[in-house]
């Protein structure tokens, strides 16, 4: 039976014949029938993460993904079936393409693979020990270095961004906290302008320019504090910043627009 070659004839085969046609004999189309006959597996468990905002169809591409890799490093030799394997290979793909996505910050893969192999360590220590192990059990029991260790346990920290509007409690969100943009950097270069033209303007002068542009007054309302009309207020304006361009020499680009 193993001979045959047409999908129909692969489809009549068991799972472990399958598995030596595409590991034996390198026969991809055994590999594609395995993914097929499993793929109600990865849709189960990828129902598992829905509740994460992510379409289910989504996880679906991405647990095959973690199938696939199941069927390719499958032991002929280790006596369970392909299903019980691929479980953790479904489920770790699915759990990977969630850290990849809402990190804060891009952790390094390395890092990453390292921390799922502590969650997995600790786990089995606290069912052994009774306790939270330490952070040197830990090391010891996935063979690697108490630096490294912290370090991916520090990355956790990483995986969410806080949203500014997240409240804080008493009404107070983070946004409250972070200082905003003050009005009157703006205005710093126009009265360092201002004040430089002291041999060049008028007091009068110096105030309607001071009330236009750092006061960020209407020449309506400039004329009716000084008591003359707002073409002469225009006109004014004008005059002044001619005078200041020539004597600045600073030409026509000046940013005062009346």
């Amino acid at each position: 039976m193993e001979t045959l070659t047409s999908i129909d004839s692969l489809g009549r085969l068991d799972e472990q014949a399958l598995l030596r046609r595409y590991h034996k004999l390198g026969d991809r189309r055994a590999r594609q029938e395995l993914v097929e006959r499993l793929l109600p597996l990865v849709r189960t468990i990828a129902r598992r993460y829905q509740h994460r905002g992510e379409p289910l169809e989504d996880l679906v591409q991405v647990g095959c993904i973690g199938l696939m890799k199941a069927v390719d490093r499958f032991d002929l030799d280790r006596g369970v079936k392909l299903s019980t394997f691929a479980v953790p290979n479904i489920a770790g793909e699915i759990k990977r393409y969630f850290r990849d996505r809402s990190s804060a910050m891009r952790i390094p893969r390395d890092v990453q693979d390292l921390s799922a192999e502590i969650g997995t360590a600790t786990e089995r220590l606290t069912a052994r020990l009774q306790r939270t192990p330490k952070i040197s059990e830990i090391a010891e029991a996935i063979g690697a270095d108490i630096e490294h260790v912290m370090e991916a346990l520090h990355s956790v920290h990483a995986h969410r961004a806080m949203s500014l509007d997240e409240p804080l409690g008493d009404d107070d969100e983070h946004s409250e906290r972070i200082g905003t943009e003050d009005a009157s950097f703006g205005l710093a270069d126009i009265r360092l302008l201002l004040e430089s033209c002291d041999g060049v303007l008028d007091n009068r002068d110096r105030a309607i320019l001071r009330m236009r542009f750092a006061e960020d007054m209407t020449q309506s309302e400039i004329a009716d504090h000084i008591g003359v009309s707002q073409m002469q207020v225009s006109r004014l304006i004008r005059r002044s910043l001619k005078r200041m361009r020539d004597s600045m020499a600073i030409g026509d680009d000046i940013v005062l627009v009346p």
